[in-house]
């Protein structure tokens, strides 16, 4: 597993959140940015993970995240069947 990443590989903002720790001690954990949420586990690939591998296509700046119209909710579960 490599180093948690102390920067948003989407925004490059330095905060980012501890979320949850992998069920096996040490193999991945979720981060998640405090300004664009971006969530991402650790064990993923560097695209998923590092800034300088993140696609430029899908980098966010804080412009960018400020003229944001919404935040798409999650939809309610459907009901069991």
């Amino acid at each position: 597993m490599s180093a948690p990443t102390t920067v948003c590989p989407r925004c490059a903002h330095e905060e980012v959140e501890h979320v949850h720790a992998s069920p096996v001690p040490g193999v991945w954990d979720v981060l998640q940015c405090a300004r664009c949420l971006y969530m991402w586990r650790t064990g993923e690939p560097a695209r998923r993970t590092e800034r300088d591998a993140y696609p430029e296509s899908f980098r966010m700046t804080p412009e960018d995240i400020a003229a944001a119209t919404e935040v798409p909710t999650v939809p309610p579960l459907r009901p069991a069947s």
